[in-house]
C-alpha cells in the first residue's frame, strides 16, 4: 500500500504534520489541507485513497465538509478526528458517511493501524472464487461490484467489506467482537454501536434481498445459502 495518498485535514499545523510524519514512516504519501475548503479542492485534484478529517475547525466543520463530499459523490473513505466526547457526534459522523472515528488525543499507532485496514478493505481482494452469491445477492470481489436481482447497489468500501464477511460466514452467528475484528481490523474497538450502525445501512439499501436475522446478546445471523 506504499502507493496510496492520504489527505490530512486540520487546521493545527503541528497536528497535520506529526500525522504526516507517521504516515510516511509506514510508508504512506500524505498531502494536507488546512481548511474545509482546502480540503475539497485538494480531493478533487488528487488521487486520494482515504482522508483523516478534523471535526473541530473554524467556518466550515468537519461534518460539512463529510456532507459536501458524500452529497458530491465522493466515496474516498474518511477517518473522523475529534475531541469532543458525546457519542451523538459518534453518531453523527457515521450517518454521514464517515468510516471510522478516532477521539483525540490518539495514539500514532493506533491511527496508522486503523489507515491501514480502511486501506485493505478498501481495495479488492484477489481471492480463488471471486463471486459470491446468496439468493438475489451478487458479490463480484475483483471489481469491487454488488448487485440484487442484476441492479447494481452503490456500497461504501466498509458497507462492502461487511456483505462480504456475512456472506462468507452464511449460517454463522458473528459476534459484533467478531466482526470489528473482521470488518474493522482492530480489537477492542472503541464504540461497538457502529456494527448496528452499518449493518442498518445494509439493511436499507439491500432491502428484502438482505436475510440477516439479529440474535438478540451475540450478534447476526446470515441465513442465506452462499452457492459458490
Amino acid at each position: 500500500m506504499g502507493s496510496s495518498l492520504i489527505l490530512v485535514v486540520d487546521d493545527e499545523p503541528g497536528v497535520r504534520d506529526l500525522i504526516s510524519d507517521a504516515l510516511n514512516l509506514v510508508g504512506l504519501s500524505s498531502i494536507t489541507a488546512a481548511h474545509g475548503m482546502e480540503a475539497l479542492t485538494k480531493l478533487r485534484d488528487n488521487q486520494v485513497d482515504l482522508m483523516i478529517l478534523d471535526i473541530n475547525m473554524p467556518t466550515m466543520d468537519g461534518y460539512e465538509v463529510l456532507e459536501r463530499m458524500r452529497d458530491q459523490g465522493s466515496r474516498t473513505p474518511v477517518i473522523v478526528l475529534t475531541a469532543r466526547l458525546d457519542r451523538e457526534d459518534t453518531k453523527r459522523a457515521f450517518q454521514l458517511g464517515a468510516d471510522d472515528f478516532v477521539r483525540k488525543p490518539f495514539g500514532i499507532e493506533e491511527l496508522t493501524l486503523r489507515v491501514n485496514a480502511i486501506l485493505r478493505r478498501s481495495q479488492p481482494q484477489i481471492e480463488n472464487e471471486s463471486v459470491l452469491v446468496a439468493g438475489a445477492i451478487t458479490i463480484n470481489l475483483d471489481q469491487h461490484l454488488v448487485s440484487v436481482d442484476e441492479v447494481t447497489i452503490d456500497l461504501s468500501p466498509t458497507e462492502f467489506r461487511l456483505l462480504e464477511t456475512f456472506m462468507q460466514n452464511q449460517t454463522r452467528v458473528l459476534s459484533k467482537d467478531f466482526l470489528l475484528t473482521e470488518v474493522w481490523g482492530l480489537d477492542n474497538y472503541a464504540d461497538p454501536n457502529v456494527v448496528e450502525t452499518y449493518v442498518s445501512y445494509l439493511r436499507k439499501k439491500l432491502g428484502d434481498a438482505l436475510s440477516l436475522r439479529t440474535v438478540r446478546g451475540v450478534g447476526y445471523q446470515f441465513t442465506e445459502r452462499v452457492v459458490q
